[in-house]
Protein backbone atom coordinates (compact mmCIF):
# COMPACT_ATOMS: atom_id res chain seq x y z
CA UNK A 1 0.00 0.00 0.00
CA UNK A 2 2.80 2.41 0.91
CA UNK A 3 4.62 1.63 -2.33
CA UNK A 4 1.48 2.28 -4.36
CA UNK A 5 0.90 5.57 -2.58
CA UNK A 6 4.53 6.56 -3.13
CA UNK A 7 4.22 5.73 -6.83
CA UNK A 8 1.11 7.91 -7.13
CA UNK A 9 2.82 10.80 -5.36
CA UNK A 10 5.83 10.51 -7.67
CA UNK A 11 3.59 10.35 -10.72
CA UNK A 12 1.63 13.42 -9.64
CA UNK A 13 4.88 15.28 -8.94
CA UNK A 14 6.27 14.39 -12.36
CA UNK A 15 3.10 15.47 -14.12
CA UNK A 16 2.99 18.73 -12.14
CA UNK A 17 6.64 19.48 -12.97
CA UNK A 18 6.00 18.79 -16.64
CA UNK A 19 2.96 21.03 -16.59
CA UNK A 20 5.00 23.87 -15.07
CA UNK A 21 7.70 23.49 -17.70
CA UNK A 22 5.11 23.47 -20.47
CA UNK A 23 3.47 26.65 -19.18
CA UNK A 24 6.84 28.40 -18.97
CA UNK A 25 7.59 27.33 -22.53
CA UNK A 26 4.27 28.71 -23.74
CA UNK A 27 5.20 32.32 -23.02
CA UNK A 28 5.46 33.66 -26.56
CA UNK A 29 8.63 35.18 -27.92
CA UNK A 30 7.75 38.83 -28.68
CA UNK A 31 9.74 38.80 -31.92
CA UNK A 32 8.04 35.63 -33.20
CA UNK A 33 4.67 36.99 -32.17
CA UNK A 34 5.33 40.29 -33.96
CA UNK A 35 6.47 38.35 -37.06
CA UNK A 36 3.15 36.48 -36.95
CA UNK A 37 1.32 39.79 -36.86
CA UNK A 38 3.56 41.00 -39.69
CA UNK A 39 2.18 38.19 -41.86
CA UNK A 40 -1.41 38.95 -40.84
CA UNK A 41 -1.20 42.72 -41.46
CA UNK A 42 1.66 43.00 -43.98
CA UNK A 43 3.76 45.10 -41.61
CA UNK A 44 7.07 46.66 -42.54
CA UNK A 45 10.18 45.48 -40.73
CA UNK A 46 10.25 48.75 -38.76
CA UNK A 47 6.63 48.28 -37.64
CA UNK A 48 7.38 44.68 -36.70
CA UNK A 49 10.36 45.74 -34.55
CA UNK A 50 8.26 48.38 -32.78
CA UNK A 51 5.44 45.90 -32.11
CA UNK A 52 7.91 43.31 -30.81
CA UNK A 53 9.09 45.92 -28.28
CA UNK A 54 5.46 46.63 -27.33
CA UNK A 55 4.78 42.92 -26.83
CA UNK A 56 7.95 42.60 -24.73
CA UNK A 57 6.94 45.51 -22.51
CA UNK A 58 3.40 44.12 -22.16
CA UNK A 59 4.72 40.70 -21.20
CA UNK A 60 7.06 42.14 -18.58
CA UNK A 61 4.26 44.19 -17.03
CA UNK A 62 2.03 41.11 -16.98
CA UNK A 63 4.72 39.08 -15.20
CA UNK A 64 5.14 41.83 -12.58
CA UNK A 65 1.37 41.93 -12.09
CA UNK A 66 1.16 38.16 -11.77
CA UNK A 67 3.99 38.14 -9.22
CA UNK A 68 2.45 40.96 -7.18
CA UNK A 69 -0.93 39.20 -7.07
CA UNK A 70 0.63 35.76 -6.57
CA UNK A 71 -1.12 34.50 -9.71
CA UNK A 72 -4.60 35.25 -8.32
CA UNK A 73 -6.49 35.80 -11.57
CA UNK A 74 -9.51 37.35 -9.82
CA UNK A 75 -7.32 40.12 -8.44
CA UNK A 76 -5.46 40.47 -11.74
CA UNK A 77 -8.47 40.82 -14.06
CA UNK A 78 -9.09 44.56 -13.74
CA UNK A 79 -5.42 45.39 -14.27
CA UNK A 80 -5.13 42.90 -17.13
CA UNK A 81 -7.94 44.69 -18.94
CA UNK A 82 -6.16 48.01 -18.52
CA UNK A 83 -2.83 46.53 -19.66
CA UNK A 84 -4.42 44.88 -22.69
CA UNK A 85 -6.16 48.16 -23.69
CA UNK A 86 -2.87 50.06 -23.38
CA UNK A 87 -1.09 47.45 -25.50
CA UNK A 88 -3.74 47.65 -28.21
CA UNK A 89 -3.52 51.45 -28.23
CA UNK A 90 0.28 51.35 -28.60
CA UNK A 91 0.12 48.81 -31.41
CA UNK A 92 -2.56 50.77 -33.27
CA UNK A 93 -0.34 53.87 -33.09
CA UNK A 94 2.27 51.97 -35.15
CA UNK A 95 -0.22 50.80 -37.80
CA UNK A 96 -1.56 52.50 -40.90
CA UNK A 97 -5.33 53.17 -40.94
CA UNK A 98 -5.91 50.12 -43.18
CA UNK A 99 -3.79 47.88 -40.97
CA UNK A 100 -5.60 49.28 -37.93
CA UNK A 101 -8.97 48.17 -39.31
CA UNK A 102 -7.65 44.68 -39.96
CA UNK A 103 -6.07 44.60 -36.50
CA UNK A 104 -9.41 45.58 -34.94
CA UNK A 105 -10.99 42.58 -36.66
CA UNK A 106 -8.27 40.30 -35.29
CA UNK A 107 -8.65 41.61 -31.76
CA UNK A 108 -12.42 42.08 -31.64
CA UNK A 109 -13.62 39.51 -34.13
CA UNK A 110 -15.81 36.51 -33.32
CA UNK A 111 -12.79 34.32 -32.61
CA UNK A 112 -10.97 36.84 -30.41
CA UNK A 113 -10.75 34.37 -27.54
CA UNK A 114 -9.88 31.47 -29.79
CA UNK A 115 -6.85 31.52 -32.03
CA UNK A 116 -6.29 35.24 -32.52
CA UNK A 117 -7.06 36.65 -29.08
CA UNK A 118 -3.37 36.83 -28.27
CA UNK A 119 -2.67 39.65 -30.71
CA UNK A 120 -3.83 42.16 -28.07
CA UNK A 121 -1.15 41.45 -25.46
CA UNK A 122 2.39 40.25 -24.94
CA UNK A 123 1.71 37.16 -22.88
CA UNK A 124 -0.99 35.17 -24.68
CA UNK A 125 -0.28 32.63 -27.33
CA UNK A 126 -1.54 33.07 -30.88
CA UNK A 127 -2.13 30.66 -33.71
CA UNK A 128 0.96 32.10 -35.44
CA UNK A 129 3.20 31.10 -32.53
Amino acid sequence: MKKTLLMYVLLIGTVAAGYSLNNAAQVPDPVKKAKGLQKELKLTDDQTDKIAAIYQESSQKFEKLRASQHGNSDKMLPEIGTLRAATIKKIKAVLTPRQGLKYDKLVNGPDKYASSGGWSDGWSSTQAN
